[in-house]
């Protein structure tokens, strides 16, 4: 098991290496970046970034207050040629593009991810601070929707073809069908003041006077602050892992294994349960690491948007509307970094359920 593991974190390095290169080769030929985008903040014709700039790192925004009383739009002239040199200076766009992607490859091994391009702050600490709203949000979906999916889906499985399997079934589908951000809408409507009930709150993790409460109140208050965002969240989720447990189970139920246990005069929950459970289950692990990479990330981004909460999804969507490429970097590569270290995760919890699986002998 030793060996397998080391073969794997090996294989660690090439992945997460070909995945910053694709996304840094990508990144210079798309139009419009932070230069660009701060040149024409300043010339009056991107108000979108305008907040982004004023508070910008410390070294960016006070050549920016110096020059820009001189430098800024010249009518016709546009803006002077050794402004345009020295902003690219002070983004790193004076070097060659592979000396760029070495010298972020060489400060990534040591976690160095720099300084954001417009927030006064560095990148790490900008990522610290939005990493507990998406872990909330990720570990509540995915623990949610897996505890009500496997339970529904052996129950589907043992009643396959009955009434109760055909009616969850098209409720599945329906929450399936329709997209988790719907249901955070149609949840704020109803239940959050829009234009039914004002029970939970619509904003935020947090309430005003949080710091105030007691620690049973603090708890309260933020079970109460991720009722809506995390049921919109496990609705939307839960859908293919209730189906995939019920075909794994059906599959597992039909075989000869089974039948014979049942010959010898073993319970059905027994059979079930001591038999079937750990075979059927392989499958379904097998498919957690994505299910959590997508709670973490991309799953929450339009929740976080609805429900304002300022975590990593919405960072790095911001960061990408803003050409905030250190952020935008960082966040690729924490995120492979972090499915990867998932999937060696699930490969051994298989042999927690099935000892009879021995990954030593098996080639990565």
């Amino acid at each position: 098991m030793a060996a397998y593991i080391a073969r794997r974190l090996l294989l660690m390095i090439p992945t997460i290496l070909g995945i910053l290169l694709i996304s840094f080769v990508i990144v210079q030929f798309a139009p419009g970046g932070p230069v660009e985008r701060v040149l024409a903040q300043l010339q009056g014709l991107d108000q979108s970034s305008s907040s982004r700039v004023g508070a910008g790192a410390n070294d960016l925004g006070s050549s920016l207050q110096a020059q820009t009383a001189d430098t800024r739009y010249r009518g016709s002239q546009g803006l002077d040629p050794k402004f345009i040199e020295e902003l690219e200076k002070q983004f790193g766009f004076d070097k060659p593009p592979a000396e760029r992607f070495l010298l972020m490859l060489k400060n990534y091994v040591a976690f160095d991810f720099g300084r954001s391009y417009f927030r006064d702050t560095s990148v790490l600490r900008l990522i610290k601070e939005k990493l507990p709203v998406s872990i909330s949000l990720g570990l509540w979906m995915t623990l949610l929707s897996y505890a009500i999916s496997i339970p529904l889906g052996i129950k589907k499985a043992v009643n396959d073809g009955s009434r109760f399997d055909v009616w969850t079934s098209g409720v599945v589908i329906v929450g399936y069908a329709i997209p988790s951000f719907l249901f955070a809408v149609l949840l704020v409507i109803l239940f959050a003041g829009g234009s039914f009930w004002q029970i939970f709150p619509s904003r935020g993790l947090f309430s005003d006077n949080f710091a105030e409460l007691s620690l049973m109140g603090k708890v309260l208050d933020y079970l109460w602050h991720i009722v809506l965002p995390v049921s919109a969240l496990v609705l939307g989720a839960f859908a293919t892992s209730t189906f995939l447990t019920k075909n794994s189970f059906l599959d597992e139920i039909r075989k000869q294994y089974v039948l014979t246990a049942r010959m010898k005069g073993l319970g059905e929950r027994q059979v079930l349960y001591g038999h079937v459970f750990r075979n059927a289950m392989m499958i379904v692990i097998a498919g957690f690491p994505g299910a959590f990479v997508h709670a973490f990330f991309t799953g929450s981004l339009l929740i976080e948007n609805i429900f304002s909460l300022d975590g990593l999804g919405l960072l790095t969507y911001e960061s990408v509307m803003n050409r905030d490429y250190p952020v935008v970097f960082a966040n690729i590569y924490i995120l492979a970094l972090l499915g990867l270290v998932v999937n060696l995760i699930s490969d051994l919890t298989y042999t927690w359920i099935d000892p009879r699986i021995d990954f030593e002998t098996r080639e990565v």
